[in-house]
């Protein structure tokens, strides 16, 4: 594969991680200009992108962006959704690194070390970014949460997680008719589900009732993970095993609730 074929397969998400780190579409994309005549004129630079692939054209675009970063309008340059917009004012509230550490792990799903290469930092330092990150948007994201889940201690243990965070239970559902019981007095700004529940009703029927009244965006929680990764219907993006930590059940609420409209860029 050539390189330019390299660097193509790649720029959807280099556009997308730029528009959410400078908060603009037009500006994003006059980052990633910069960075790619950057590589033409740069043999050293272009040897890396040929041998180190995606993490090295990231790594190239941080280094331009660290040496011009330039604060862009919050709400973006009119483009993208009213949700995008949000997310958008929020991250500008976050210092650059912060963001730069919570989109690469998050968004771009970079490992720790990748991030950290491609930031020119040390792994701990990611991780701590990354927490920060995480707890400015915690403090800024308080929702309505319902938990469907037939578990009565586990159902506990969410609801104390969830308030823990700042949000507010609208309700818990150990079936799916009281999970349509809850959402007809109040409609969730997040779905925390298991798939089995307590009458042999599907946390997945649940879910897709809530659905059809609006976005929402959900976090299966569940000991049948296979039954969400069978390809027959869209596998979820938030998905996490039973038995599970606190800490992961706190970092997926905190990305679905800021990213869950955020799209690569066709």
């Amino acid at each position: 594969m050539s390189l330019g074929d390299k660097v193509a397969s790649h720029l959807p998400y280099l556009r997308r991680y730029a528009r959410a780190l400078t908060g603009s579409q037009g500006t994003g994309d006059a980052f990633v200009r910069t960075t790619l005549e950057a590589a033409l004129a740069d043999q050293q630079l272009k040897s890396e992108l040929e041998t180190g692939g995606r993490v090295a054209l990231y790594r190239a675009f941080n280094k331009v962006w660290s040496s011009a970063y330039m604060d862009a309008d919050p709400a973006g340059s009119g483009d993208g959704s009213a949700h995008e917009g949000n997310a958008q004012q929020r991250l500008s509230q976050i210092t650059p690194l912060n963001r730069q550490a919570l989109l690469l792990t998050t968004l771009e799903d970079f490992s720790t070390e990748e991030a950290a290469q491609v930031m020119d930092i040390e792994a701990d330092e990611v991780s701590s970014l990354v927490s920060e990150a995480v707890a400015e948007i915690d403090r800024e994201s308080h929702t309505n949460v319902l938990i469907i889940e037939d578990e009565p201690l586990i159902s506990m243990q969410l609801e104390d997680l969830v308030r823990a965070l700042g949000h507010e239970i609208c309700g818990t559902a150990a079936t799916r008719t009281q999970a349509q019981e809850v959402v007809a007095e109040k409609t969730p700004g997040l779905v925390l589900a298991d798939i089995q529940l307590a009458d042999g009703s599907s946390g997945l029927d649940a879910v897709d009732d809530i659905l059809k009244l609006g976005s929402v965006p959900v976090i299966f929680i569940t000991a049948y993970p296979e039954r969400l990764l069978t390809g027959d219907r869209p596998e979820p993006t938030y998905l996490i095993t039973k038995p599970f930590q606190e800490s992961t059940v706190r970092t997926a609420i905190s990305q679905a609730l800021f990213f869950n409209s955020s799209k690569p860029i066709d």
